[in-house]
């Protein structure tokens, strides 16, 4: 679980969190400025570390991952601790990956009606599927979206990608999506319901510009990286 600013929401997602499949989990606080660290503790979970200093969401994952692989875990979920994504759909992402169908699953908001309905304003809405369409036209790859915070991954494929080369910013998720795709890997998606309000996190108008901005700039890369135009070291 990458946190910032969870205290309120974060006992409501561990208490879906499936364990009779689930060994174990990780609170990554990226220095927030409430009791997330505390509230973590508190709810008995076993790894709680938190960043002095605020590496962005991308630097979260990062340390996210590499503590999941240092404690040995064969299939890493990311679920963000704002309860947007209901922990409930773990035990469906993980029997695909346990069963070799996929090596990466997303919970995609935009298969059947899910977004819209959980409250996702109409503009990011429409954002989403502008920017998913050039995505994967640019990629070669059929996602229904790209911009889930809802992922899980086996250890191969992450282990097989240079994560820690990305951003520390939010594009760090399209980086990986675009890594894993150049790296042949087939993603896998189930529906997702989506819960929007007050306490969940969300970007704002220009982060989310920039962002936009930083989506197109991996995935022109992505193409230009693999018509042998560009050499990235990312995509070694």
């Amino acid at each position: 679980m990458p946190a910032y600013n969870a205290s309120q929401t974060l006992e409501q997602t561990y208490a879906e969190i499936p364990f009779d499949i689930v060994d174990d989990v990780v609170v990554v606080d990226d220095c927030s400025k409430d009791d997330t660290s505390d509230k973590a503790r508190l709810l008995g979970i076993k790894h709680v570390i938190r960043h002095e200093k605020n590496t962005g969401y991308g630097g979260n994952q990062k340390t996210c991952y590499h503590f999941a692989l240092s404690i040995g875990a064969d299939i890493v979920i990311m679920v963000h601790p704002d309860y947007q994504y209901t922990p409930k759909l773990i035990p469906s992402m993980c029997y695909l990956i346990a069963n070799g169908v996929f090596q990466v699953v997303l919970g995609s908001r935009i298969l059947g009606t899910g977004a819209l309905k959980g409250g996702m304003p109409r503009h990011k809405y429409l954002a989403n599927r502008v920017l998913t369409f050039i995505q994967n036209v640019l990629t070669g790859a059929k996602l229904s979206e790209y911009h889930t915070g809802y992922r899980a991954f086996s250890k191969e494929a992450i282990q097989s990608i240079n994560y820690q080369q990305n951003s520390n910013n939010f594009v760090f998720d399209n980086q990986m999506l675009s890594q894993l795709i150049y790296k042949g890997y087939e993603i896998g998606e189930v529906s997702c319901p989506t819960k929007y309000f007050d306490e969940a996190s969300s970007i704002n108008l220009v982060n989310s510009a920039i962002y936009g901005l930083g989506v197109l700039k991996v995935s022109v890369q992505h193409r230009l990286q693999k018509m042998g135009v560009l050499h990235l070291s990312m995509y070694q």
